[in-house]
């Protein structure tokens, strides 16, 4: 079955067309395309398929891919294999969310925009802030753009940002800074948890913002008591970027001194999708709300005294002047956003403390029986949350081949991304995973070689 039957046009309706342009032929209207560089021949493809022959080798070729569905996940490092209830779905999937786009004319957009009040206020909830957008592309963008706000805030150009924040994050935070020519150092490690005492070593009051992960990147619960009034003796801001499944257990940031949170919404029934689309999630101090980039919704009384939603606050260049615009990153995240909610509404208080309970403890089911093992170690001490860093006899890289070819998603391997961790990984556990699919990786840790 050629691909002309699934074309609409008739040769009639080709000739047609042709005659009103001027043209006799469809190869005129290539004519100034030089004869040298034009395709001789036939492309070197396969002969055309019928639509079933089709659909039968797109489904041999997805077969030979590696996921969540056919795999036992055990990664991690910011993008997590997390239940998704079905709900979020079915709600995801109604036409007037997923094709709707900025709702400028709140009249016609009450439905979106009280789905993006309801998320703000479950972020606020959930952070312990006062205030929260709607929303960021990703958490590298929404830590970033974080950072960039305790600039404009404080209107300092120095931010530090700890090491044991994830090195994707602070990639992307040197890429902006770069640009925008504001200055970043980095506070290092110790313990795999930031080095408080070169922190204050390094804060004077050139700083803007201190930057901070929580759990951090190696799934470290980071000691975060009297951080905040160390940093505010000299007038900078604390920026936490938080694990959102995590605060259903831990502090939240704004009960030890956090100015601005921010953070991966993946986590909140949002699928890996190879890593995108995602959530960025940013919340603030109410004071800092004119300095939040991206689109605020806020409630607010019609004429008749009914309760209705509006953008409250567009801080982008299409809505002000360029210069005054706080960020130009926040096109329609609503649909992602939307999911999150979905998925804090679904879960209530108590299901997200459950999953946040989960992680913790086969999280430390797992280290206990992986420590065990000769030849791996903990690659830090301390208190996990999800995931841990462990020291592995022997090259990470071929011990996650080895694990593939069982099925077994490893760990993330820590060398390229931290060069003093050579031999080093960092596992994850959610909780979907079983004690049965922990037992079973340790077993092939312990068999491997």
């Amino acid at each position: 079955m050629s691909g002309k039957h699934y074309l609409p046009l008739t040769d009639e309706d080709r000739h047609k067309m042709l005659a009103t342009i001027g043209a006799d032929t469809v190869e005129d209207l290539f004519s100034d395309i030089p004869d040298a560089v034009r395709l001789k021949g036939e492309l070197n493809l396969p002969p055309a398929m019928s639509e079933l022959e089709m659909l039968r080798h797109l489904d041999a070729l997805a077969a030979k891919n590696k996921h969540f569905l056919n795999c036992v996940s055990f990664m991690g490092a910011g993008i997590y294999d997390h239940f998704i209830p079905s709900v979020i779905k079915h709600v995801t999937s109604r036409s007037e969310f997923y094709t709707s786009y900025t709702p400028y004319q709140p009249e016609v957009s009450q439905g979106v925009l009280q789905s993006i009040f309801e998320y703000q206020t479950m972020i606020c909830q959930l952070t312990g802030m006062d205030v929260s957008n709607a929303s960021m592309y990703d958490g590298g963008t929404a830590v970033t753009e974080g950072a960039v706000m305790g600039c404009g805030a404080t209107r300092r150009s120095r931010v530090l940002v700890s090491q044991s924040v994830s090195p994707y994050y602070r990639a992307v935070i040197k890429n902006y800074f770069h640009s925008r020519g504001l200055t970043l150092d980095e506070i290092p490690l110790k313990d795999g948890c930031t080095d408080r005492g070169k922190l204050e070593e390094m804060l004077d009051d050139d700083v803007a913002t201190v930057v901070m992960q929580q759990p951090n990147f190696f799934g470290m619960v980071e000691n975060m008591s009297g951080i905040a009034d160390l940093v505010h003796s000299h007038k900078a801001l604390l920026l936490v970027s938080a694990d959102p499944i995590s605060l259903a257990l831990l502090q939240t940031p704004a009960e030890y001194g956090a100015d601005i949170v921010v953070g991966e919404g993946q986590c909140l029934g949002v699928p890996a999708s190879f890593g995108g689309p995602v959530l960025g999630i940013m919340a603030a101090r109410e004071k800092f709300v004119r300095q939040m980039p991206g689109r605020i919704v806020g409630e607010t009384v019609d004429s008749e005294g009914n309760r209705g939603f509006v953008l409250t606050l567009q801080t982008r260049e299409q809505h002000i002047r360029r210069e005054k615009a706080a960020s130009n990153i926040c096109s329609n995240e609503a649909l992602v956003a939307l999911a999150a909610s979905v998925y804090l509404a679904t879960m209530g208080p108590q299901g997200m403390r459950e999953v946040a309970e989960q992680c913790l403890q086969k999280a430390n089911y797992a280290k206990e029986k992986i420590t065990s093992l000769n030849g791996y170690s903990l690659a830090f001490p301390g208190i996990n949350f999800k995931e841990f860093a462990v020291t592995v006899p022997g090259d990470p890289a071929v011990l996650n081949r080895k694990l593939l070819e069982k099925n077994i998603l490893g760990g993330v391997e820590l060398g390229p991304l931290y060069p003093g961790f050579k031999n080093t990984m960092l596992f994850a556990f959610t909780e979907k995973r079983t004690r049965e699919e922990i037992d079973t990786l340790v077993g092939e840790l312990e068999g491997w070689k």
